[in-house]
């Protein structure tokens, strides 16, 4: 055989094998909560080079995608705030039973954009030296239910309800105190977290104690059922790669 018709042959088996990869190749369509958007975006990107297939994210509240899955809205795989929202959708027949499980368990922080405007213990709070307190939506988001916890817990949440701002998801929240809209607020600690401190401002990571765990669960839709790349990316989810981007970001898991 000639060595150009074996140049010729090698081409076109490089070009079957491609086309086969592209052909499994598949796009996931995720919901994933506003305090996981950051880890989600590095995770996606490794899974990804990994397997081919491509991640279409979506974020935003949990309490707004829940309307927006009843509503059927096309996404694949949930990745929820909590862990009461996904078993909602389960059991009214929203999801794939036996997919959920928790994925992350989150972290609440009291943030201000200024070096100063937050001690190490939250005392700000009590010293009430500020006009504005950032707080997401307790219906619609987890976080701000979170929030809402620890302010009775402290005796605080008469005293400071009418300084309230309240941003529809803590994505919003943590953008009135970025912005100075407000002169703190609370966030997702996965928000001000990187390389094992907080990176800009000043913060106190609020005590598991004052507030119920924040058990945040992944569960795959029904759209996503016969999806290849929903199922691999809930597997990925589960790896020892993306554990440590999620514990990077300040997470438990």
């Amino acid at each position: 055989m000639s060595i150009r018709r074996v140049i010729l042959r090698a081409f076109a088996g490089i070009a079957a094998l491609a086309c086969a990869v592209a052909a499994q190749a598949a796009e996931v369509q995720v919901a994933v909560a506003a305090n996981f958007a950051g880890p989600m975006k590095a995770i996606a990107a490794d899974f990804e080079k990994a397997t081919g297939h491509t991640v279409a994210l979506s974020s935003g509240s949990t309490g707004k995608f829940f309307a927006q899955i009843q509503a059927g809205a096309p996404f694949d795989v949930f990745l929820s705030a909590d862990d009461t929202t996904p078993a909602k959708l389960d059991e009214a027949g929203h999801a794939v039973p036996g997919t959920r499980f928790t994925y992350a368990i989150g972290k609440l922080a009291l943030w201000s954009a200024r070096p100063d405007g937050v001690d190490a213990e939250g005392k700000v709070l009590s010293t009430g030296k500020f006009d504005h307190l950032a707080i997401a939506s307790p219906k619609l988001a987890p976080y701000g239910a979170a929030a809402i916890e620890t302010l009775t817990q402290l005796g605080l949440l008469d005293k400071l309800s009418p300084r309230f701002v309240q941003g529809e998801s803590i994505g919003q929240t943590f953008g009135f105190v970025s912005t100075g809209s407000a002169e703190l607020g609370f966030v997702a600690l996965s928000q001000i977290w990187e390389g094992g401190k907080v990176k800009s401002g000043s913060a106190w990571v609020v005590p598991a104690r004052l507030h119920s765990p924040i058990r945040q669960d992944a569960i795959l839709l029904k759209k996503g059922k016969d999806n290849a790349a929903a199922g691999a990316l809930l597997a990925y989810l589960r790896s020892d790669a993306a554990k440590a981007v999620i514990r990077s970001y300040g997470y438990d898991v």
